[in-house]
C-alpha cells in the first residue's frame, strides 16, 4: 500500500503556489496550523481565503505545549485540557467540520516523560469532549506509546534522515505507506525534513517544505 503526498510548513506560501503545487505536482494534503496556539503565533493558515484551498486535504496542526525547543513549555494535565479546548476552538473558527482530526504537534524525541503522558492525555480528552477527534503528530520512536495511552488517537508519525536543507526533485514525489514509517499503526509519516522542491509559483523557483505520505488524501477526515 501506498500514501498520498503532503507538505507541511508553518507560514502559508500563498494562493498562487498553492494552485501551482495542485496543478503540477501529486501532493494532495498539506498540513494547516492553528493558530494563535501556545507555540505557534503565526497566523498565516488562519487568514488565508477558504477560496485558495479548493481541492486540497488538510491535517489541521496545533503546536501547544513543548518539551525543548522555542516555544510554550506548560506541560501539565491541567494545560491539556486547555489546550485541547483551545485546539477545538480553533478548528470551529476554521471551519473544520466536527468531527475533524486535529493533530497535537510533539516536536521532541523520546522520552516521553509522564508529565507529557499526562498533558497529551487530557488534550485527547478536551478535544473529544469538544466534538472533535484528536491525533498526535510524534516521534515514531513513542507512537506506540502514544497509541497505548489513547488508541483513538490518529498517528502522524516523523522519521526521517536529516533536518538539514536539501534539494529533492519534483513533481512527483515519494508516497511510502505510513505504516513503514517505524511504527506500523501510523496513520500519517513526516518522511523527509526541510525539502527544497522546485515551485515555479514561488520566490527563485522553489519551496522549502517537510514531505508527508498519508493513508488519506484528507487526513482531517
Amino acid at each position: 500500500m501506498t500514501g498520498f503526498a503532503g507538505f507541511d510548513r508553518s507560514d502559508y506560501p500563498g494562493p498562487a503556489v498553492m494552485k501551482w503545487l495542485l496543478a503540477n505536482t501529486n501532493l494532495k494534503w498539506a498540513g494547516f496550523y492553528l493558530a494563535p496556539a501556545p507555540s505557534h503565533q503565526n497566523t498565516s493558515w488562519m487568514d488565508a481565503d477558504d477560496a485558495d484551498f479548493e481541492g486540497w486535504g488538510f491535517a489541521p496542526v496545533y503546536l501547544g505545549q513543548e518539551t525543548i525547543g522555542p516555544g510554550s513549555h506548560r506541560v501539565t494535565a491541567a494545560q491539556g485540557a486547555i489546550d485541547g479546548a483551545d485546539a477545538a476552538a480553533l478548528m470551529t473558527k476554521a471551519a473544520f467540520d466536527s468531527g475533524s482530526v486535529v493533530y497535537l504537534d510533539l516536536e521532541n524525541g523520546p522520552p516521553l516523560t509522564t508529565a507529557q503522558r499526562e498533558y497529551v492525555g487530557a488534550w485527547c480528552d478536551a478535544v473529544t469532549a469538544a466534538g472533535f477527534a484528536p491525533g498526535v503528530y510524534c516521534s515514531f520512536l513513542f507512537a506506540g506509546a502514544i497509541k497505548t495511552l489513547r488508541p483513538k488517537a490518529r498517528i502522524w508519525a516523523f522519521h526521517v534522515r536529516t533536518t538539514a536543507e536539501h534539494a529533492v526533485p519534483g513533481a512527483t514525489f515519494p508516497t511510502p505507506d505510513p505504516a513503514s514509517s517505524g511504527f506500523a499503526g501510523a496513520d500519517l509519516w513526516q518522511h523527509d525534513d526541510e525539502a527544497i522542491i522546485p515551485c515555479a509559483a514561488a520566490p527563485y523557483g522553489m519551496l522549502v517544505v517537510d514531505l508527508n505520505s498519508a493513508n488519506s488524501a484528507d487526513p482531517s477526515t
